[in-house]
Protein backbone atom coordinates (compact mmCIF):
# COMPACT_ATOMS: atom_id res chain seq x y z
CA UNK A 1 0.00 0.00 0.00
CA UNK A 2 2.84 2.40 0.78
CA UNK A 3 4.27 1.87 -2.71
CA UNK A 4 0.89 2.71 -4.28
CA UNK A 5 0.73 5.91 -2.25
CA UNK A 6 4.29 6.88 -3.22
CA UNK A 7 3.53 6.14 -6.85
CA UNK A 8 0.36 8.26 -6.77
CA UNK A 9 2.33 11.10 -5.13
CA UNK A 10 5.04 10.61 -7.72
CA UNK A 11 2.60 10.76 -10.62
CA UNK A 12 1.17 14.00 -9.26
CA UNK A 13 4.65 15.47 -8.69
CA UNK A 14 5.75 14.53 -12.21
CA UNK A 15 2.70 16.26 -13.72
CA UNK A 16 3.35 19.32 -11.56
CA UNK A 17 6.97 19.55 -12.69
CA UNK A 18 6.37 18.87 -16.38
CA UNK A 19 2.97 20.42 -16.82
CA UNK A 20 -0.09 18.34 -17.64
CA UNK A 21 0.12 18.67 -21.43
CA UNK A 22 3.82 17.81 -21.67
CA UNK A 23 3.44 14.84 -19.31
CA UNK A 24 0.57 13.50 -21.43
CA UNK A 25 2.60 14.02 -24.61
CA UNK A 26 5.58 12.16 -23.13
CA UNK A 27 3.36 9.37 -21.84
CA UNK A 28 1.83 8.78 -25.26
CA UNK A 29 5.15 9.01 -27.10
CA UNK A 30 7.43 7.04 -24.76
CA UNK A 31 5.55 5.13 -22.10
CA UNK A 32 3.09 3.05 -24.13
CA UNK A 33 5.61 0.22 -24.54
CA UNK A 34 5.38 -2.41 -21.77
CA UNK A 35 9.11 -2.18 -21.07
CA UNK A 36 8.94 1.60 -20.66
CA UNK A 37 5.80 1.25 -18.53
CA UNK A 38 7.94 -0.67 -16.03
CA UNK A 39 10.48 2.14 -16.05
CA UNK A 40 7.71 4.67 -15.50
CA UNK A 41 6.39 2.72 -12.51
CA UNK A 42 9.80 2.66 -10.85
CA UNK A 43 10.60 6.32 -11.48
CA UNK A 44 7.15 7.49 -10.45
CA UNK A 45 7.51 5.70 -7.13
CA UNK A 46 11.21 6.06 -6.36
CA UNK A 47 12.31 9.28 -8.04
CA UNK A 48 9.19 11.45 -8.12
CA UNK A 49 7.34 9.85 -5.19
CA UNK A 50 10.32 9.65 -2.85
CA UNK A 51 13.15 12.02 -3.85
CA UNK A 52 11.13 14.94 -5.22
CA UNK A 53 8.69 14.89 -2.27
CA UNK A 54 11.32 14.86 0.49
CA UNK A 55 11.50 17.83 2.83
CA UNK A 56 14.62 19.97 2.99
CA UNK A 57 14.82 21.52 -0.48
CA UNK A 58 12.23 23.38 -2.47
CA UNK A 59 11.26 22.21 -5.96
CA UNK A 60 13.02 25.16 -7.58
CA UNK A 61 16.35 24.18 -6.03
CA UNK A 62 15.86 20.51 -6.88
CA UNK A 63 15.17 21.41 -10.51
CA UNK A 64 18.37 23.48 -10.76
CA UNK A 65 20.39 20.62 -9.25
CA UNK A 66 19.10 18.37 -12.04
CA UNK A 67 19.97 20.91 -14.74
CA UNK A 68 23.51 21.23 -13.37
CA UNK A 69 23.94 17.47 -12.99
CA UNK A 70 22.68 16.79 -16.53
CA UNK A 71 25.00 19.42 -17.98
CA UNK A 72 28.03 18.17 -16.05
CA UNK A 73 27.44 14.59 -17.17
CA UNK A 74 26.35 15.33 -20.75
CA UNK A 75 22.86 13.88 -20.32
CA UNK A 76 21.13 15.92 -23.02
CA UNK A 77 17.82 14.00 -23.20
CA UNK A 78 17.37 14.40 -19.45
CA UNK A 79 18.44 18.04 -19.67
CA UNK A 80 15.48 18.68 -21.98
CA UNK A 81 13.12 17.48 -19.24
CA UNK A 82 14.91 19.21 -16.38
CA UNK A 83 15.16 22.58 -18.14
CA UNK A 84 11.39 22.40 -18.49
CA UNK A 85 11.07 21.50 -14.79
CA UNK A 86 13.30 24.46 -13.89
CA UNK A 87 11.30 26.93 -16.00
CA UNK A 88 8.06 25.59 -14.52
CA UNK A 89 9.47 26.14 -11.03
CA UNK A 90 10.26 29.80 -11.65
CA UNK A 91 13.81 29.90 -13.03
CA UNK A 92 14.06 32.41 -15.87
CA UNK A 93 15.78 31.75 -19.17
CA UNK A 94 18.46 34.28 -18.19
CA UNK A 95 19.07 32.68 -14.80
CA UNK A 96 19.37 29.22 -16.30
CA UNK A 97 21.67 30.50 -19.05
CA UNK A 98 23.92 32.10 -16.45
CA UNK A 99 23.97 28.91 -14.39
CA UNK A 100 25.03 26.98 -17.49
CA UNK A 101 27.68 29.53 -18.42
CA UNK A 102 29.08 29.38 -14.91
CA UNK A 103 29.75 25.68 -15.44
CA UNK A 104 32.10 26.33 -18.37
CA UNK A 105 35.00 26.87 -15.99
CA UNK A 106 34.26 23.67 -14.10
CA UNK A 107 33.00 21.06 -16.56
CA UNK A 108 34.24 22.51 -19.85
CA UNK A 109 32.99 24.49 -22.79
CA UNK A 110 31.89 21.51 -24.94
CA UNK A 111 29.40 20.25 -22.34
CA UNK A 112 28.15 23.76 -21.68
CA UNK A 113 27.80 24.50 -25.40
CA UNK A 114 25.67 21.38 -25.84
CA UNK A 115 23.57 22.39 -22.83
CA UNK A 116 23.12 25.92 -24.16
CA UNK A 117 22.02 24.61 -27.57
CA UNK A 118 19.55 22.34 -25.79
CA UNK A 119 18.28 25.25 -23.70
CA UNK A 120 17.68 27.35 -26.82
CA UNK A 121 15.45 24.61 -28.24
CA UNK A 122 13.59 23.92 -24.97
CA UNK A 123 12.95 27.60 -24.28
CA UNK A 124 11.74 28.15 -27.85
CA UNK A 125 9.38 25.18 -27.59
CA UNK A 126 8.03 26.38 -24.24
CA UNK A 127 7.42 29.88 -25.58
CA UNK A 128 5.63 28.50 -28.63
CA UNK A 129 3.75 25.57 -27.08
CA UNK A 130 3.62 26.22 -23.37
Amino acid sequence: MAEDNRRAKGQAMRRKLMGEAYAAKLDSAVYQDPIMQKFAEVTQECVFGTLWTRPGLDLKTRALICVISDTATGRTPELVLHLRFARNQGWTEDELSEALLHLAGYVGAPLVREAMLTAVEVFKDMRENG
